[in-house]
This record gives structure tokens, C-alpha cells and sequence, in this order.
């Protein structure tokens, strides 16, 4: 029904029939307006006419003009990895569930603090701590700086993860990559601009969510690279075009869309739906050439643990991430399948399983990105969505050999590598069990501030009007920048246009 049926200009039409057209509208209007159909989030959209992936300005000097995420699906164990606790040895097998029974999830299962299955050593000239179930990355740890205060406000995967990329524990609001680009756009205009290298074995926990651009533009979201075979499904036609064809049909359409796009001023998803077959069209050439690993020596290769398992998938995309992050791709995010570091059993076996298949292959990142001069600009970020707790969780036969640890919000641990970031630095203490955060903490909005702030981005200014609210990645709650960590400013800063005096606009 349209408008001007629904309201005639018939001088017979009773105040009865008028009521009864009236109200067919109004479901229609209540879910439009609860969608923002045809309205999009006040400044979340680029100016009409430009490229809304162009670099853009930052008000700070970034430390960092890449970033290579290394997200470890399920909460890696801070006790049995990086933060080693003699009072677990001291004390283990003695009950201590009472004193934490409201911060078990699996209450059920919870048996007595355990002791880490794994040896603990100091590395490096820092002489900072690793276990054995990570030997390459113990000879990386003078360019960690180490944070073992993390915590989190979720005991459950999905909410946490949630938080984790996007600062929300709900799902519809953008992802930290999303955020990172549409502040600072990409300096290669043939590749996506946010690139997602997930896990052949099947998705994370969340899915393609973890990747959204919320109410973000949708150009800014995260695109799926495949590290084996096709790099990008449906990339090229089905049937190959004449020679000369296809340079005519791309300006016809190029054209047609113009004329689509200007009779349709302000609509944010139909200037990304253009911009994303533009850069489809632009990929077809530069995709293949970015992803194709024949081009490194067997050497490098062999860095990274390629053609050997259990390394190869991993080591894979690691060596791909650097080659997209040299050619100008600001932000790129690695999986794994599902959540193999969620160890409630079998910690022994299981850990050591997700570490075998991780560890060689991010030490071969770091050597490789520091022997190519890349690891002063490109930011290395490793981390999960918690910790574990330190009692055992016990298997339902209550093997004690099978045992492995429960979630724990309280405590986590993630490190920093490379721009802007002080290598071989140890912040914050926990408890001597390990279970809680008890000095300099650093929180999930700390955490995303932080990786702003290293990218020249405040996360107090970088915000968009949505809802009716200023939405920002950090939100309401307070949010500092981790300084202890930052390396001196005196560092150089990587090779951008930078306009120092520029205040961010509220984007």
C-alpha cells in the first residue's frame, strides 16, 4: 500500500475506513524506526564522493601504522604459561573452593588447587618467566611486554569474547578492527583494509560476529582471507571475459552505480555495497600475488613451521599476515578453530596440543617482521578472553591425571610486541595462587585503549553518534592507556602522514 492510497482524498471516506488505513501503517513505521531503516548512525558515514578507506589523519603520533592480532580462542591458563605460582606447589591438593564457590562456572566439577603440569624458567636478558609448553616464544620474550593483570567482567565464552572484540558484552556493535579502520582508513587501496585469517578447521566461538562493523559502515568490517587454496570465494567470474570486454563492462558499471548512488544520497550500506565490488575488482589482481607463499624462500618458510605439522596451518597464516601488513593492510586477525585453549580437561595434553600448534609459528612472526625492519611500525597482540582458576576442574570419572582448570575472570594474561611497545617488561602482579589481579590492573577497556593510543587513535575522541548515544570502543566505563609499557617516545615513528596539531574528529 502506498502513502497516497493509504490516505484518500475521497470526501466520503468515513472517520472509521481513515482509522482502519491509518493503523496498517503504523507497524511498519514502528519497525522501520526500530531498524534506522533508511537512517544511518549519525557520523558513520564517509562524506559522498570520497573514498571512505582512504588514510586518514590522527590526532596522535602513532607508534604503530599495523596490527597483527593473535586472538587465542578460550582463555589461555596465566599460571601454567607466563605467571608461574610456587603456592600452588606448596599448597596443592588442599581444598580452597569455598573461598571462590561464586566464581566457578562449573561448580559441580571444582576439586582442589592444582599445581601447572609444565616447568617454569627465566628467559632472556629481561629474565621474564615462560613454561616449557612455549620454547620458541621463551627465546622471543625481550620483545614482549608481558601484562599478567588482566581481567575481564564474564565467566561465560560468548559474552567475553563479545567484550573482548567490541567492548560490549551483546553481540551488534563493532569490532576492535573495525574501529581501528574506520579511524584510520588503509594505505593500500587493492587489498581489504581489515583482513580476517580464521581457522580452515572451522570458526571461532561467536563466528563472523567477532569480525563486525556493527553500525559502523559495512566497509569497515573484517574480510575472510582462505590460507589454502582461493584466497577470496567467488573473487573472479565463473567464465573468463575477451580480452578488452572486461575493461568496458567495469566502466559501464562503474557508471551505473554513480547514478545509483547520487539518486540515493546517504545511504551508508549501498557506498559500501559499491566500494566493496570496486575493491573485489581491485583484488583480483592483488590478492593472489599477497597470498602466494611460493614466493618466500625455504628458509623462511621453515621459520614459521610451514609444511610440517602441526605448525603448518598456523604458520601459514602467520606468514601471511606479514605479507598483507607490508603491503599496507592496517589490521589483521588470526583464529583458531572453536576454543582450543578452553582446557576444563586434559590440561596436560590439551594445553600443550594448542601451544605445539601456535608457538613455533609466532616466534617465526616476530624473528621475521624484526629481521625486515617491520616489527617497529607493526603492533603484535596476543591474548584470550580470560584466564583459568587455579583449582582443578575434574574430569566425570574424577581423574585427578585428566584434570584441567575452570574459566576465571579475575586474572588473565596477554602481551604486546613491537610498535610503540617496550620489549622485555613484566606489569602487573597477581595473588600468589594466581586466582585474582591484585596490582597495576589492567582492565578490557585499558586493553583497547591502549592498542588505540599505540595506533594514534584516542579512544575518547574516536566515537560515533548511535541510539542516541556517543558509542565508543572503551564506552562508558574508564579507560586508561597502559604508559608502563610503551617504549620511550623518542622512538621513531613509522613512515605516515601524520598531522600532529589535527584533533580527531568525532567520527
Amino acid at each position: 500500500m502506498t502513502a497516497a492510497s493509504a490516505f484518500p482524498t475521497d470526501p466520503r471516506c468515513s472517520r472509521r475506513s481513515l482509522g482502519l488505513r491509518v493503523s496498517t501503517l503504523l507497524p511498519a513505521a514502528a519497525l522501520c524506526s526500530l531498524q534506522g531503516y533508511d537512517r544511518p548512525a549519525q557520523g558513520a558515514t564517509a562524506p559522498t564522493g570520497t573514498n571512505p578507506l582512504a588514510p586518514r589523519p590522527t590526532r596522535l603520533v602513532p607508534r604503530a601504522r599495523a596490527v597483527i592480532q593473535l586472538f587465542m580462542n578460550g582463555g589461555p591458563s596465566q599460571m601454567d604459561l607466563f605467571d608461574p605460582k610456587p603456592e600452588l606447589d606448596a599448597h596443592h591438593g588442599e581444598p580452597y573452593f569455598p573461598k571462590i564457590a561464586g566464581e566457578v562456572e562449573n561448580v559441580k566439577d571444582a576439586g582442589a588447587l592444582m599445581r601447572s603440569p609444565f616447568r617454569f624458567a627465566q628467559y632472556g636478558d629481561c629474565g621474564m618467566w615462560v613454561s616449557n609448553a612455549m620454547p620458541a616464544i621463551a627465546g622471543q620474550v625481550d620483545k614482549l611486554a608481558l601484562i599478567r593483570s588482566l581481567h575481564t567482567t564474564n565467566i561465560t565464552h560468548e559474552p567475553a569474547l563479545y567484550l573482548a572484540h567490541s567492548g560490549r558484552m551483546i553481540s551488534g556493535h563493532p569490532s576492535l578492527g573495525s574501529w581501528v579502520t574506520w579511524g584510520l582508513g588503509s594505505e593500500n587501496q587493492n587489498l581489504p583494509a581489515y583482513v580476517v585469517l580464521d581457522d580452515p578447521l572451522g570458526l571461532p566461538i561467536n563466528g563472523v560476529e567477532n569480525w563486525s562493523a556493527g553500525y559502523l559502515p559495512a566497509n569497515f568490517q573484517g574480510t575472510r582471507f582462505r590460507s589454502q587454496g582461493s584466497a577470496v570465494l567467488n573473487l573472479r567470474p565463473a567464465q573468463p571475459e575477451p580480452e578488452g570486454i572486461a575493461p568496458v563492462h567495469s566502466r559501464l558499471r562503474a557508471a551505473l552505480d554513480d547514478l545509483h548512488r547520487r539518486e540515493r544520497p546517504g545511504h551508508g550500506q549501498l557506498s559500501a555495497r559499491i566500494a566493496s565490488y570496486e575493491l573485489a575488482a581491485r583484488m583480483q589482481l592483488s590478492a593472489g600475488e599477497a597470498l602466494d607463499l611460493t614466493q618466500e624462500t625455504a628458509v623462511t618458510q621453515g621459520l614459521y613451521g610451514i609444511g610440517q605439522e602441526p605448525t603448518d596451518s598456523y604458520g601459514r597464516r602467520c606468514l601471511i599476515a606479514r605479507r598483507l601488513v607490508e603491503r599496507g593492510v592496517r589490521f589483521v586477525q588470526l583464529y583458531i578453530n572453536a576454543q582450543i585453549w578452553d582446557n576444563h580437561t586434559g590440561l596436560a595434553t590439551d594445553m600443550k596440543g594448542a601451544c605445539d600448534r601456535t608457538d613455533r609459528p609466532i616466534a617465526g612472526l616476530l624473528t621475521d617482521l624484526e629481521q625486515r625492519g617491520l616489527l617497529d611500525d607493526t603492533l603484535v597482540v596476543w591474548g584470550g578472553e580470560f584466564g583459568r582458576l587455579p583449582i582443578a576442574q575434574l574430569p566425570p570419572d574424577k581423574d585427578e591425571r585428566k584434570a584441567g582448570r575452570d574459566h576465571n575472570k579475575n586474572a588473565g594474561v596477554c602481551w604486546f610486541a613491537g610498535g610503540g611497545v617496550q620489549g622485555g617488561v613484566t606489569h602487573g602482579v597477581t595473588d600468589e595462587l594466581g586466582f585474582a589481579a591484585v596490582a597495576d590492573r589492567v582492565s578490557i577497556p585499558d586493553w583497547h585503549a591502549t592498542i588505540l593510543h599505540l595506533m594514534g587513535l584516542d579512544h575518547l575522541t574516536l566515537a560515533v553518534d548511535h541510539g542516541g548515544l556517543q558509542e565508543r570502543l572503551t564506552g562508558v566505563e574508564p579507560a586508561r592507556v597502559v604508559t608502563e609499557i610503551l617504549a620511550s617516545s623518542t622512538s621513531r615513528a613509522p613512515s605516515a602522514v601524520v598531522d600532529a596539531d589535527r584533533v580527531d574528529p568525532v567520527r
